[in-house]
């Protein structure tokens, strides 16, 4: 018996205790303000669709096999005609300096250390830029919401490829804001209020503040500056009458890889399909929009078999854990991106807080696929999960 060296390093300590997604959510949830935490961690009104996606994937069965040689696993395959070390990517992110002021540069240079896509938001909180030039080897992609002033959109679709990224993601699911109770409760802004209630809660998280208010100040990817409630924001931004027409038109203008977010019906990802679209990812923005959404990952079977031979189809909403990367990526899924889970990783440590969280997942994924017997991507088949039927899609 020997004691175990102490680890001085405070932040070092805190991450190398978390072993899961979830413990990295309870350090999130001691370190950030209430209402940063809540904007991250909540979704739309009774927040039914966010918590259905996770609980389809606590509620499948993995299929293992025995006596494989599984010395060696390889996570990487290809996604948009390049190599992604692993099948999971950070998706695009709102108001992330929000949430710790490393915001999206944390997010692009771990993305760039392990060799998976980054994707900026148009409602980023660094530019177009600042987070090209922090990693130029990372691969970026540039996720656009469609705009009721279609000349400032394009501008921002031109300043991303000059940058250099090589796919734009167009999230086509927030024709309104959806309601974010959460958000109202606390009073959310841009930039945020100090209010005697922010004030109390900020006291036994004084790190958060002092790193926030000496700091730069927030740069948004688009625009210059915003006064009132997120709400309102995206009201004000968003354009409902975006139509597939609107799509084409976009597809024609951007050189790189097009890729669409938000689709949940299969007739829409056929459409998009014959549209002639790189990917689409099955999402229902983590719950965020139309609560009682349908769950991505129950669709997931029904696209993959009517567009997955000529479209590539991502997911997101849910994901927590390695395993259930490995789940949807033998129901077909060809690539998957993860927000919450990299958000959490970034309130509980900053860049080194996201490190972990992509320690965690590939640590996961790893042991999954060994259990199950397999040692490639490629391996991985609708034989080795079965859903179970506590909200089972009939």
């Amino acid at each position: 018996m020997k004691f175990r060296k102490p680890e001085l390093n405070g932040k070092k300590r805190r991450l190398e205790r978390a072993l899961t997604i979830w413990d990295l959510r309870d350090i999130a949830k001691r370190r950030t303000p209430k209402a940063p935490f809540d904007y991250t961690d909540g979704s739309a009104e009774a927040e039914l669709s966010l918590a259905r996606a996770r609980e389809a994937f606590t509620n499948i069965e993995f299929n293992p096999a025995i006596l494989r040689d599984v010395s060696n696993v390889n996570l990487s395959r290809e996604v948009l005609g390049k190599v992604s070390a692993l099948p999971v990517g950070i998706a695009p992110t709102g108001f992330t300096r929000m949430m710790h002021t490393e915001g999206e540069i944390a997010g692009v240079k771990t993305a760039e250390a392990w060799g998976i896509p980054f994707s900026l938001s148009t409602m980023g909180t660094q530019s177009i830029e600042a987070v090209a030039e922090a990693s130029p080897d990372a691969r970026k992609w540039f996720q656009l919401y469609m705009w009721k002033d279609r000349d400032r959109s394009m501008e921002l679709v031109d300043r991303a490829a000059k940058a250099g990224y090589d796919t734009l993601m167009v999230t086509v699911d927030v024709p309104v804001a959806g309601a974010r109770l959460r958000d109202k409760r606390n009073g959310f802004s841009i930039p945020p209020a100090l209010t005697l209630g922010t004030v109390v809660n900020a006291l036994p998280r004084p790190w958060w503040w002092w790193d926030f208010l000496t700091t730069e100040p927030l740069q948004f990817a688009s625009l210059s500056e915003w006064q009132g409630t997120v709400a309102e924001l995206l009201d004000f931004m968003f354009d409902p009458t975006v139509t597939f027409d609107d799509l084409a038109w976009v597809k024609k203008q951007w050189p790189g890889k097009l890729v669409v977010k938000g689709v949940q019906t299969v007739d829409d990802a056929k459409k998009l399909a014959k549209l002639g679209v790189d990917a689409i990812v099955l999402s229902n923005h983590g719950g965020r929009q139309l609560d009682r959404a349908p769950i991505p990952f129950h669709l997931l079977p029904k696209v993959v078999k009517e567009v997955g031979k000529d479209t590539e189809v991502h997911l997101d909403t849910g994901i927590m854990s390695g395993a259930d990367i490995i789940a949807a990526v033998a129901l077909g899924a060809r690539f998957t991106l993860v927000g919450r889970a990299y958000l959490y990783g970034l309130m509980a440590g900053g860049q080194a807080g996201v490190n972990r969280t992509f320690e965690i997942l590939s640590e996961q994924m790893t042991r999954t696929m060994k259990l199950l017997g397999v040692t490639e991507l490629d391996e991985l088949t609708p034989k080795h999960v079965t859903q179970l039927q506590s909200l089972h899609a009939i």
